[in-house]
């Protein structure tokens, strides 16, 4: 039994180095966790210090393991807590990956570039100048190179460049909403 004035003739430190190790293997026999089970044997130690100088405990040891329990079980709680936190955070994560990856896999280039697509694309070509359209069709879809271009029209590479860019200038003006898509497949076909 430890009370009051019986507590005061221990000395403290021979309280801790009598109960510790107990206390601490105990604790870590529930939580597998070094660093906590340090903790929870410390903080029960001085918590039954503070209350047996306050109050007759006839069972010291037994209030010892109760307090011991008590934190083991309050550090495992929020450890589900943590744990349970984590698991919902990686649940989101692993949604939005699976979210990208099936977006990605119906993801089909043909429908992308739909009708309204190529209508725009279409229209745009029909107010350029001849000339200008004709090259960009040339470089675009029959895939010439430009000195193809240049021999085949009789002119300057220079000339096809320029032509090229203009019809370039044009496109994007019209597809700014679509330009991810326009230089996906007009820059690297």
């Amino acid at each position: 039994m430890l009370h009051g004035k019986s507590a005061d003739s221990l000395n403290f430190n021979d309280f801790y180095k009598n109960h510790y190790r107990k206390t601490f293997l105990f604790a870590k026999s529930y939580v597998h966790d070094n660093w906590a089970a340090e903790d929870i044997a410390s903080e029960s130690l001085i918590s039954l210090w503070e209350i047996v100088k306050k109050h007759e405990i006839h069972h010291p040891l037994t209030f010892l393991f109760s307090i011991v329990k008590n934190k083991s079980i309050d550090f495992l709680r929020n450890e589900l807590t943590h744990q349970k936190a984590l698991s919902k955070m990686s649940e989101v994560a692993l949604r939005e990956i699976k979210t990208r990856i099936a977006t990605l896999e119906a993801c089909d280039p043909e429908r992308i570039f739909s009708e309204d697509i190529k209508t725009i694309v279409e229209s745009t070509l029909n107010t350029l100048p001849e000339k200008t359209k004709k090259i960009f069709l040339m470089s675009r879809f029959q895939n010439l190179t430009k000195e193809e271009i240049a021999a085949s029209l009789g002119m300057t590479t220079k000339g096809v460049d320029y032509h090229i860019s203009n019809a370039l200038k044009s496109l994007r003006i019209t597809l700014k909403d679509y330009l991810p898509l326009f230089y996906f497949f007009y820059f690297f076909q």
